[in-house]
């Protein structure tokens, strides 16, 4: 078969023949009485094994050992091009993400979205300064868009990157909530806890609403933040979680002041001091940090329940009780 023919039927281009044949791949012995070249059986199949090859992936001096060598071992080989392929397609897909949010962002000209590039990139930066630095002008400079935004939120481990990240999405409002309240699903629990302070500080409705259903989530750590958080807006519910904080010794200091500034509410005032009093059948040093939280709760209850616990059989328990009443009596403490 002549080498026209055998582009023809296999797809090759004679100019790729030629190629192939300089490069060893094939070589037609035979030829014409006219000198062309002529292509058998064999040389066709092989034609076909090198394109097979190819598709995988591979150059064509792999294609030549892979068919020349007796000892090719092709799985080295194989994990080799799927770990290229993996790369690959995670740097395409970076690039369409990027191109997607640059689209997102809305840029008017070629000069918003330079500032959108600019910003995005500094988000990735390995520099914990440049990523801070892109988070604080991502409200004013350039908008950019909130998925990149939260994206950041939720893999920063940097504090004081992580606070302008949370403190650029407040800015936003409701803007990231949905993403935000998704992660608290999320299966690590560091992007659980990262989406609940981002939560905590968006000073909305909708944010409380997505807060009140967080103290149902399956990590303790959402719930104490959400707990946290719905005491310093007034939110009731969160009585029982922050008062559990206080018994387990879980910034036990924070839900304190969160039962405090609730109990300013005269209405709640000897609930909580009630919850609290329900829970002094707790170990020692729980019965003391529930004493010590009912210093700053107003009210009858509370009072009625440090003058008991003045005279309780744990005599740290006492002496703090008794503490907390003289300051009450002088006007430090809660009335």
């Amino acid at each position: 078969m002549l080498i026209g023919d055998v582009a023809r039927r296999s797809g090759v281009s004679a100019r790729m023949l030629r190629h192939y044949e300089a490069l060893g791949l094939v070589r037609p012995a035979d030829r014409t009485g006219a000198g062309y070249r002529e292509y058998s059986s064999d040389d066709i199949r092989r034609i076909f094994h090198i394109e097979s090859l190819r598709s995988l992936g591979l150059s064509l001096r792999e294609v030549g050992r892979a068919l020349d060598d007796p000892g090719f071992a092709p799985g080295a080989l194989v994990e080799d091009l799927a770990r290229q392929t993996r790369e690959r397609i995670a740097a395409e897909t970076e690039l369409l993400t990027r191109l997607r949010r640059i689209g997102a962002a809305e840029p008017a000209g070629w000069e918003e979205v330079l500032q959108v590039v600019a910003l995005l990139q500094g988000l990735g930066s390995e520099s914990a300064g440049r990523r801070q630095r892109a988070a604080l002008s991502a409200v004013d400079e350039a908008p950019l868009p909130v998925e990149a935004l939260v994206e950041a939120a939720l893999s920063e481990s940097d504090p004081n990157v992580a606070g302008a990240l949370r403190w650029a999405l407040a800015q936003l409002g409701d803007g990231g909530l949905v993403l935000l309240a998704e992660g608290l699903g999320a299966p690590d629990q560091e992007v659980r806890e990262r989406a609940v302070r981002s939560i905590a500080e968006i000073a909305t409705a909708a944010a409380t609403a997505v807060l009140h259903d967080a103290l149902t989530n399956q990590d303790i750590v959402v719930r104490r933040n959400a707990a946290l958080a719905l005491g310093a807006r007034g939110g009731a519910e969160a009585v029982p979680t922050l008062i559990d904080m206080i018994v387990e010794e879980a910034n036990d200091a924070d839900a304190a002041d969160a039962l405090s500034a609730l109990a300013s509410d005269p209405v709640l005032a000897d609930r909580i001091a009630a919850a609290l009093v329900d829970r002094l059948s707790a170990e020692p040093a729980a019965r003391q940090r529930l004493t010590q939280a009912l210093a700053d709760i107003p009210g009858s209850t509370a009072s009625g329940a440090l003058e008991e616990l003045a005279h309780d059989a744990d005599r740290a328990v006492a002496l703090t009780a008794t503490y907390i009443r003289q300051l009450r009596a002088t006007g430090g403490g809660a009335r």
